[in-house]
This record gives structure tokens, sequence and C-alpha cells, in this order.
């Protein structure tokens, strides 16, 4: 858990500063800043896409995955709309807004959680926290959320903070259970799972720069999909053996 512990402090240090810096900051300052933010963001969400979907064989560029991508996100996004996940936490944030009488909690909350979560980075290094109690790899995450926590603490608010919870359950969970998971969160599957991750930060992106934004959090149980498509491949597999 040492690797997860430090890339929860990184992130409610990052957090802190960035609030220290956001009463300095003029608003058009801050809008400038949230656009460029959500280019780079974009660019992230991108990269982790492309990085995921395609390769280089026999010096051709290829790519999969695109209809199963396709599929998880609208099967994901249309069951987030039917558990209403944005509006309940909304409606949840509000109340925690109204108690610190400060505004911002959710937007800093939910974008902080999903850039911090997603990735491969979160994966592979708590399964490796939990199997050889090796954190390099969280640590190096750890740096680079950091730096992100600042820049959305300054421009999103004291959401950003409270990411650090979500983190910790979600990271310290897989690093808990890395014996199980070790076998399982691997070569396609964690492909699969970081593509549709990417998709959403790439949303995230897109939620800084446009006007009318994505509910991301009614398009997280897209997460999901993919470990749910795996088992069921693995069942027909068994069924036609």
């Amino acid at each position: 858990m040492t690797g997860t512990l430090v890339n929860c402090a990184a992130v409610i240090a990052g957090g802190a500063i960035g609030l220290v810096f956001k009463k300095g900051i003029k608003e058009s300052f801050a809008e400038s800043i949230n656009k460029s933010l959500g280019i780079a963001v974009l660019i992230i969400g991108l990269n982790g896409v492309i990085s995921n979907m395609f390769a280089v064989k026999d010096g051709t560029l290829s790519s999969s995955g695109e209809l199963l991508l396709v599929v998880f996100l609208v099967v994901g996004t249309f069951l987030g709309e039917l558990l209403r996940l944005d509006d309940r936490f909304t409606k949840f944030s509000n109340r925690i807004e109204g108690k610190f009488k400060n505004g911002g909690f959710a937007s800093g909350f939910i974008n902080g959680t999903l850039l911090f979560c997603v990735g491969a980075m979160t994966v592979i290094g708590s399964i490796n926290d939990g199997l050889t109690g090796d954190s390099s790899v969280l640590f190096v995450k750890s740096a680079l959320d950091f730096t992100s926590a600042i820049i959305f603490g300054a421009t999103l608010g004291f959401g950003v903070i409270f990411s650090a919870v979500p983190m910790l359950i979600y990271q310290g969970g897989l690093t808990l259970l890395a014996g199980t998971l070790s076998g399982v969160l691997e070569g396609e599957l964690l492909r699969q799972v970081c593509t549709v991750g990417y998709a959403i930060i790439v949303a995230i992106g897109f939620n800084f720069l446009l006007t009318k934004k994505f509910k991301t959090l009614n398009m997280v149980p897209a997460i999901i999909l993919p470990v749910v498509y795996h088992y069921i491949l693995i069942l027909i597999n068994y069924i036609k053996a």
C-alpha cells in the first residue's frame, strides 16, 4: 500500500498548493488556463487510446478493438444514464458545497478522480506494489499526479483534494487483490480497460474546451464492460468445450 499512500498524499498536497495559487489567479487567466489544461488532457487521452489500440506489425500500422470500444462506451453510457450517476452525484456534491460554502466540488472531484484513477500505470503499479512490494511505478505516477493536482486545484477547486479518497479505495483495492488480479488484468483485457478509460479522459478534455459538457460520470460503467465481456467469452468457450 506504500505506493498508493504516497500517490494519495501527492494529490492532496498538489491540490492544496493549487488552491493557494487559485486565490491569486484572475478570472480571465483561469479561463485561459482551463483551455490549455483541456488541450493537455485531450492529448493525454488520445495518446492513451492510440497506444492501446494501434500497433506496428511488419512495418505496417494496424488497429483493433474499434467496434468493441463503441459498444462499451454506448452500453456503458446507457447504463450510467439509467442509473443517473451524474445527477445523483451532482445533488450529493451540492450538499457538500453548501456545507463548505464553496463551489466547484463536483467538477474537481469527478475530473480528478477519473484522470488519476484511469490508466495502465494505476493497474500495473498497484498490482506490482501488492505482489512484490515494488512501488516504483506508483511513485512515478505520484509525481505526474502531483503536477496535475496543482493545476486542477488552481482551476477547478477543492474537490480535487477529495479525489484522493476514491483513489485510495481503487488503487488500494487493486493492491490488496493483486494475487487474484495479476493473471486477469493483463494482455488484451488490460488494453481494453485502458482504452475505454482513456476515451473517457478525452471526453474530460473536451469538457474544458466546450460550453456543452459531457456527463463523464455516466460513462464510467463502460470501464467495467471489458471485464464482463472477457468472462462471457470464457463462459462461451467453456460451454463449447
